[in-house]
C-alpha cells in the first residue's frame, strides 16, 4: 500500500528565493531573515521563533551543495505519482552504458519528509530499548545441559546508554565585558571550569549554546545577564549617557571630553545647547550584526557651581547687571 508523504516543506519558498538562486543570494536572504526573526529580537513571540527555526533548517540544506542537490532530487521524485511507494530500479550496464538520473538512491525508503531530513542532516532518532523477546528472536540458546561439552552458554547484559541532557546556567557579566566579548573562564555548579569564547555585543537574556558541554554529550546553554552600569545605559543598539556642562559651556559651546566604551573622545557642543538635549556620536554605540554599530547619545545636563569663588561671584554679578536674556518672558501665565 502506497504511503502518503507528510510534512514536506518547500525550502525555496520559506526563504523566498528561486530554485536556481545562487549560493550568495541564499546566504544574503538568510542573514536578513535570521536577523528579522531572531528570538533575541522577538522575545516571547512564538510565531517568530518557529519562523526562525524554519529558515535555519532551510538554510542548513540549501547552503550545502551536496544536501541541496539531494533535496532537489528528492523534491522532483516526490511530485511523481505513486512516490514513495516504489523503489527506483537500478540501472543496468547495457542501458546506454550510463547510470540513469535518479537511480543513485532509493527515495522510496523514506516514510515521510522528516525521515528524509534525518538522514540528510545526520539527525539521530531515538533508539528503542531492547527487550528479552528481541534477543530470543535473534539468538538461539541451547536448552541442553549448559555444561555439556560441545554446547555454548549465551549470556546477555543490557547496559542502557545514558541519555543526553541539555542544561542551562546563568552568567552575569559587566557591561564592558559584554561589549567586547572574548575569552571568559566560568565555573559550573557541577564543579567544572571551562573557558568560553564570548561574542561581542551580548545583551541580557541572550542564550549562548556550548555544544557537548551538557550531561552525557548534551548541550550547555548560558543565559546572559548584563549588569546595570552606573554611567552607560543600553537602548536597542544605542548607548545613552548624561554629561554635565557649565553654564558658560552651554552658552558659548566648544569642545568637551565624553567617556565611551572605547575610551574618552572629543565632542563639539553647539552654542546655546539646552539642558536635556541629546547629541549624537556616530558609530559609538553597541555592536550589531555584520559588524555594524549603533550610536552613542549624549544627554546634556547644565550644572551650576555650588560654591563659586569670590572672583566668579563678582563676574556673575556683572553678568547679571548687563545680561538682556530673561528666560521667564514667555511663561504661559
Amino acid at each position: 500500500m502506497t504511503k502518503t508523504m507528510q510534512n514536506y516543506r518547500d525550502y525555496y519558498a520559506i526563504l523566498g528565493v528561486d530554485r536556481d538562486a545562487p549560493a550568495e543570494e541564499i546566504k544574503k536572504v538568510y542573514r536578513r531573515l535570521a536577523r528579522q526573526y531572531h528570538p533575541d529580537m522577538n522575545q516571547g513571540d512564538k510565531e517568530a521563533e518557529e519562523k526562525f527555526k524554519d529558515i535555519s533548517e532551510a538554510y542548513a540544506v540549501l547552503s550545502d551543495a551536496d544536501k541541496r542537490a539531494e533535496y532537489d532530487q528528492y523534491s522532483r521524485y516526490w511530485h511523481k505519482k505513486g512516490f514513495p511507494g516504489k523503489a527506483t530500479r537500478p540501472s543496468k550496464p547495457w542501458e546506454n552504458g550510463k547510470e540513469r538520473s535518479g537511480d543513485k538512491f532509493d527515495y522510496g525508503q523514506f516514510e515521510d519528509f522528516e525521515s528524509f531530513l534525518d538522514q540528510l542532516l545526520g539527525r539521530r532518532k531515538e533508539s528503542r530499548v531492547a527487550t528479552a523477546a528481541d534477543f530470543n528472536s535473534r539468538a538461539s540458546v541451547s536448552t541442553a545441559d549448559p555444561f555439556r561439552p560441545g554446547t555454548t552458554k549465551v549470556a546477555y547484559t543490557v547496559s542502557p546508554r545514558p541519555a543526553r541532557k541539555d542544561i542551562e546556567a546563568r552568567l552575569t557579566i559587566p557591561l564592558e565585558k559584554a561589549y567586547v566579548g572574548g575569552a571568559q573562564r566560568i565555573r559550573l555548579e557541577d564543579g567544572r571550569s571551562i573557558e568560553v569564547n564570548m561574542p561581542p555585543g551580548m545583551v541580557t537574556d541572550q542564550r549562548i549554546r556550548l555544544r557537548g558541554q551538557g550531561i552525557e554529550g548534551g548541550d550547555l546553554f548560558l543565559k546572559i545577564t548584563v549588569e546595570p552600569h552606573p554611567f552607560f545605559k543600553i537602548e536597542g543598539a544605542d548607548i545613552v549617557c548624561s554629561v554635565p556642562v557649565t553654564p558658560s559651556e552651554a552658552v558659548l559651546g566648544g569642545q568637551i571630553e565624553v567617556p565611551t566604551l572605547d575610551g574618552r573622545v572629543k565632542m563639539s557642543v553647539p552654542p546655546g545647547v539646552k539642558s536635556g538635549q541629546r547629541l549624537r556620536l556616530l558609530n559609538k554605540g553597541y555592536p550589531v550584526d555584520e559588524g555594524d554599530r549603533g550610536d552613542q547619545l549624549v544627554e546634556i545636563q547644565i550644572v551650576v557651581p555650588r560654591n563659586p569663588s569670590l572672583r566668579e561671584r563678582e563676574l556673575y554679578e556683572k553678568l547679571r547687571q548687563i545680561e538682556t536674556f530673561n528666560p521667564r518672558t514667555d511663561l504661559p501665565v
